[in-house]
């Protein structure tokens, strides 16, 4: 199987995930770390060819639908995933979105290979004994064809679990190989500083705010965006959303990163929970792009 991984442009643009294996050093400019890249200065075309998610497991509500993709591979060569956070409690308000450009053709190959690597639809990879783990959904684009998989516990369930098939164990293998490459694409030895990634759209998920007793004062903020709570994502949820782009987008954005993941904001009198999302390049339509999160 052909792999992809230290092929960049002249042009690289670097950044995310966790610390990989050696590749060759990028040719060009590094850029400039401090500067985020965003959506509108490099977005060609927003076809998802690959992307590793995580779905389903034992997770609050607004967790599951704020949760964003691992990595998504996009034709025009943009790699977006999640960068590190700090190991601090409570975290950041805004995700640590990166950003990476590779070719259109490496692109195109990284997709192949997820392809031969076992991503298709209907694939039998078996129910290990592992209770509350999410499922991590690879979708691949290749030849006009768009294949998906879903595998539980894909890293969690043991070598000897004895639910699973010697057949079955080899192709979660093979597959998990695949995801350990992509995710290491961007943080091997040798490439440019990572870039940050600012999306065109942001939703905000709204809930009723509730105090802890973990003696961590928090202090409230005036809420800069859009009346809360909106439109309640789904029924029952308590869960809402309102989203934002433009310079309303940059106002709330530049707000929410002086906040932590437990700010409570003020708007109508009264306090909420927010969840910042980010929306990315084929997430079009708002909070509408969030109602059928898993």
């Amino acid at each position: 199987m052909t792999r992809t991984r230290g092929l960049l442009t002249a042009a690289a643009i670097p950044l995310i995930l966790m610390a990989g294996c050696a590749r060759p050093d990028s040719a060009g400019s590094a850029g400039n770390a401090a500067d985020p890249i965003t959506e509108s200065a490099s977005a060609t075309d927003p076809t998802v060819l690959v992307r590793i998610a995580q779905e389903g497991g034992f997770v609050p509500t607004s967790y599951r639908y704020g949760r964003l993709p691992d990595v998504t591979v996009y034709a025009d060569g943009r790699v977006i995933s999640n960068g590190p956070v700090p190991a601090i409690a409570p975290g950041p308000a805004l995700p640590n979105l990166q950003v990476l450009r590779i070719t259109p053709e490496r692109a195109a190959q990284w997709a192949a290979d997820a392809i031969a690597a076992g991503v298709k639809t209907g694939a039998d990879l078996g129910a290990p004994g592992v209770a509350d783990i999410p499922d991590t959904v690879i979708t691949a684009t290749s030849g006009g064809t768009t294949q998906t998989v879903r595998v539980t516990a894909l890293h969690q369930a043991q070598p000897t679990d004895p639910n699973l098939s010697a057949s079955q164990q080899a192709a979660r293998k093979k597959l998990a190989g695949y995801v350990d490459e992509l995710t290491a694409l961007t943080t091997e030895t040798g490439s440019p500083a990572p870039d940050a990634y600012v999306p065109d759209s942001l939703a905000a998920l709204a809930q009723d705010y509730v105090a802890t007793d973990d003696g961590l004062k928090q202090q409230p903020q005036d809420w800069p965006g859009p009346a809360l709570p909106g439109a309640e994502l789904s029924p029952g949820t308590g869960l809402y959303c309102v989203s934002v782009s433009g310079a309303e987008k940059d106002k709330l954005w530049a707000a929410a990163g002086k906040a932590n993941m437990r700010t409570p904001w003020v708007s109508g009198g009264k306090q909420w929970q927010v969840t910042f999302r980010p929306l990315l390049p084929d997430e079009t339509g708002g909070c509408a792009a969030l109602k059928d999160a898993k």
